[in-house]
């Protein structure tokens, strides 16, 4: 669910999700140029502008993105993160190569980094660093916002895309989660950007390689779109 931050008020599930549908719908539009030797290119516009916002109603996280990796030739995406009071981030996990970095604007941020649990104000920041097992979450009464920065950004926003769209859309569980044959080609998909920390990552390699095509089979596919027929239909 991507939204314009002046588009629509935040908040209400039915307007968000219908906003998605949209909002995906103007910005998916690809074209395609076939050459006489049946080659194509693709010319796809930028996932994310500087001032969007995409929802998460189910673990009730916000982003707004200041900085997107198409304004910085893929270098880093800078985000401020608006959490509702009980709000979390879906699962426990690690990023293999990327640093981020979490600075809090106003509100309580609880964090897991790796044996650390952290409690962080205004002011405060946490890194983590590559190949760290972490989670947050909001530890206070009134919602958390901070500022998170993601280097490089790899393939971050469109996990972030996928993941927020599966959620408005109705296709996770109460934790923010799909069922494991829709999630095993993203996780394949995105190996490089997120993993869980409590299983070998061998053995989440192995898993991935043959439950994807499992999925792949069932309609399930990297990323997610909640318009039919376009980047790739869900069933």
């Amino acid at each position: 669910m991507v939204l314009r931050e002046d588009d629509v008020e935040i908040g209400r599930t039915a307007d968000a999700k219908s906003a998605v549908r949209r909002t995906i719908s103007r910005r998916w539009k690809i074209r395609l140029f076939l050459s006489v030797e049946c080659n194509h290119e693709q010319e796809v516009p930028p996932l994310f502008h500087a001032g969007d916002q995409i929802e998460n109603p189910v673990t009730g996280e916000r982003i707004v993105f200041h900085e997107t990796s198409a304004e910085n030739d893929g270098k880093r995406v800078v985000f401020e993160t608006i959490v509702r009071p009980e709000g979390f981030v879906a699962a426990a996990h690690l990023h293999p190569y990327q640093t981020e970095c979490f600075e809090v604007v106003s509100g309580t941020l609880g964090m897991r980094r790796g044996k650390e649990k952290l409690e962080l104000r205004a002011g405060e920041d946490a890194i983590v660093e590559p190949g760290t097992p972490h989670k947050f979450w909001n530890a206070g009464q009134d919602e958390v916002r901070f500022l998170c920065t993601v280097t490089p950004a790899l393939q971050f926003e469109r996990l972030i895309e996928t993941m927020y769209t599966l959620a408005a859309d109705g296709k996770t569980n109460k934790k923010g989660m799909p069922n494991p044959l829709r999630l095993a080609p993203i996780a394949k998909h995105h190996f490089d950007d997120v993993r869980l920390p409590a299983i070998p990552q061998w053995m989440q390699k192995l898993g991935l390689v043959m439950g994807a095509p499992t999925g792949r089979l069932l309609g399930f596919g990297p990323t997610y779109d909640a318009v039919p027929g376009e980047l790739n239909p869900a069933v």
